[in-house]
């Protein structure tokens, strides 16, 4: 009897055990869910709805944000770009082997709902190079395509060839000044050439001057 009751007492030690074990435990790899982007930090990183920060794997954009650290070209750009293509929208993160990296950050390739691979997608009209760092290589070729692809065609980080412009920013025929709503809720509209026409995002397009003060937007004082 004194043997059984020295088992039992050993019970709650090989339970705290086996949830040690448990918590070291790798992730299990390929895993995927649906999230939401609240915000685009990079061109590369964003954040969830549920606060949790992602870097897309594979792919590496200038810098914009990096404390103590100057704007690289294109990094406000790709910033734009990507802001565009997902922020407040509904996307699926698939993981590879390594689901977070050392900063706390989910890992994972992004798609929208319509298929479109983000990752490769901004690889492929010129904002981004690739990143590869193992054991996260699933796409690794794939990406690496991408990349041959936007080089081969000197888009953005490549030549002098603009990069493809991200969703609603390619002006419709006839339509090169861009409208602007500011912070302080001011319609502006820049002119082609002008000092922010190419840093502006537009929200309307128009043809003439005469059309956007029609619509209630002033000429940016710059």
């Amino acid at each position: 009897m004194k043997r059984i009751w020295n088992r039992i007492a050993l019970l709650p030690v090989l339970f705290a055990f086996l949830l040690a074990g448990c918590g070291q435990a790798p992730a299990q790899p390929n895993g995927e869910r649906e999230t939401t982007v609240k915000r685009v930090i990079d061109g590369d990183t964003f954040e969830t709805i549920e606060g949790e920060r992602v870097r897309m794997i594979g792919i590496d954009t200038p810098e914009s944000v990096k404390p103590n650290s100057p704007v690289e070209p294109y990094g406000k750009e790709a910033s734009r770009y990507t802001k565009a293509l997902i922020e407040g929208k509904t996307v699926r993160l698939e993981f590879d082997v390594e689901p977070k990296d050392k900063y706390g950050r989910l890992l994972a390739y992004v798609y929208l709902p319509d298929g479109t691979f983000v990752n490769e997608k901004i690889m492929r009209d010129g904002y981004a190079q690739v990143m590869t760092i193992p054991p996260n290589v699933k796409y690794a070729d794939r990406l690496l395509q991408a990349e041959r692809a936007a080089r081969k065609e000197g888009k953005g980080l490549w030549g002098d060839k603009p990069a493809d412009p991200a969703p609603g920013e390619k002006p419709p025929e006839g339509k090169l000044i861009k409208g602007n709503i500011n912070a302080k809720g001011e319609k502006i509209y820049h002119l082609p050439g002008s000092r922010d026409y190419d840093k502006t995002k537009p929200e309307r397009w128009f043809a003439t001057e005469e059309e956007a003060r029609a619509a209630g937007f002033r000429p940016a004082k710059r």
